[in-house]
Order: structure tokens, then C-alpha cells, then sequence
């Protein structure tokens, strides 16, 4: 059974139509990779699946059950769909390790003693545990996103959705964030990818699905997209990219 599956889904801002009937699955353990330029619908569709956009039109199944598009629906589904943006969006005035407590203890409900605990282990794993108990000012980019992930985690999720988190970092930082999320797809963790790293897109990636205008224009396993598929606008997207 599939993680989540979106079925002939459309979105429109006004009316500009940004999603075109799109439809695509994924399933347990599965690292789905999601290419395009830059206004495609890439973020729109990964917001979508979140709850933080609406659609217009289609059906969206978690474990094979239709979501209501209703605010109340999404609010009991979403801490089993996690999301790291761009922006890391972390609170100043929190310490790192309190950022993370956040929406363990707000929203589960947890017992504070146990969740530290958890929290711990997870800053271990992305090597930032001495962080713990600085504010997100005294840390660089990299660190910040890492905090996100970790953010992200400790609600235990059964999707991880990534809307380009390298994109705001310098280079130097982007290996240490994308070592954390290849740490991840080793395990097993059902990821959702939107990203520019094609290097990475290629080595982390199950399949890769290619939007251009609102829609899907070629799915396909990672070795076959880099070296097999014959579509001149993907061909043109990756020349840009200089890959």
C-alpha cells in the first residue's frame, strides 16, 4: 500500500492553474525525487500533501484513505507527514533543544522526560547534540537545517516531505544537510525530495518525477531518467544545470 497517493489533482491561484490533474504514488521506504524549473508546481504540489495548500479538484489518500480538505482532517494527519523547508523556520527565542520539545510536548502530548531523551539521540545522529542548548543565532546554515530535520523526526513521521532544503545555504554547507537525508533513505524513511542537486537526486533517489507547467511530464527510476529518457525538455532542464 502507498504512503500517499494523489489522484488527478488540480490547484488554482485566482486563475492561474498551477497543478493539472497530477497523480502519483509513493510507497513505504520509498525516496521519491520531484525535478523542474522554477515555477513548475514543484512546492505548490509538496505543500498539497501537507495540508498547507488546499486543492481544488482530486483526492489524496495517507494508507489508502482519502483526506478531507478540511483543516480539522489535516491537523490529526500531519504529524505523521513531516516537512522541512528552505527557511528552517526555527523560533529565536528557543534553544535548539527547545525547538525540537516544541511539538512533541504541544501537540502529542508527551511525557517531557522521555522526548528529551529522543531528542538527544536524534542531535547525536546529525552531530549537533552539543548544540543542544543554544539559540539558532549562534548557529550556521547548515546546523539550523539540521535542527529542521531533527525538528521534523522527533514526531515520528511515516512521510518526510523536503521542499529545497539546500537552497539557501552556501555550498560548503549543503554536503553536511544532504549526508543527514542519504543517513535517512539508508533507513528506510519515506521521503518526498524536491531539490536542484541533481549528484544527490541521482544517489538518493528510488524514482525521480520530472513537472514542467502544472504537470508530470516523465516518471522513472533514477539510473534511467540520468542516462536513458529521450525528452527534450528534461534534456534542456539538466544543460541548464550544467550537469
Amino acid at each position: 500500500m502507498s504512503v500517499i497517493e494523489v489522484q488527478g489533482i488540480h490547484k488554482n491561484f485566482g486563475e492561474n492553474e498551477i497543478l493539472k490533474g497530477v497523480s502519483l504514488s509513493i510507497e513505504k521506504g520509498q525516496v521519491l525525487v520531484l525535478l523542474g524549473p522554477s515555477g513548475s508546481g514543484k512546492s505548490t504540489l509538496l505543500r498539497t500533501l501537507n495540508g498547507l495548500e488546499t486543492i481544488d479538484q482530486g483526492i489524496i489518500l495517507f494508507n489508502g484513505r482519502p483526506l478531507e480538505q478540511s483543516e480539522k482532517a489535516w491537523q490529526k494527519v500531519r504529524p505523521d507527514i513531516g516537512m522541512v523547508f528552505q527557511s528552517y523556520d526555527l523560533f529565536p527565542n528557543l534553544t535548539v533543544l527547545e525547538n525540537i520539545l516544541l511539538g512533541p510536548l504541544r501537540v502529542q502530548k508527551q511525557k517531557r522526560e522521555t522526548i528529551e531523551k529522543e531528542a538527544l539521540i536524534l542531535l547525536e545522529r546529525v552531530g549537533l547534540k552539543d548544540k543542544a542548548k543554544v539559540y539558532p543565532r549562534e548557529l550556521s546554515g547548515g546546523q539550523k537545517q539540521r535542527v529542521a530535520i531533527v525538528r521534523a523526526l522527533i514526531m515520528k513521521p511515516k512521510l518526510l516531505l523536503f521542499d529545497e532544503v539546500t537552497a539557501s545555504l552556501d555550498p560548503e554547507m549543503v554536503r553536511e544537510v544532504l549526508l543527514v537525508i542519504q543517513d535517512l533513505a539508508a533507513d528506510g524513511m519515506t521521503m518526498f525530495i524536491v531539490t536542484h542537486e541533481m549528484n544527490f537526486a541521482r544517489q538518493v533517489a528510488d524514482r525521480i518525477i520530472f513537472m514542467d507547467d502544472g504537470k508530470i511530464l516523465v516518471e522513472a527510476d533514477s539510473e534511467n531518467f540520468f542516462n536513458q529518457i529521450e525528452n527534450s525538455r528534461v534534456e534542456k532542464f539538466l544543460s541548464s544545470l550544467a550537469f
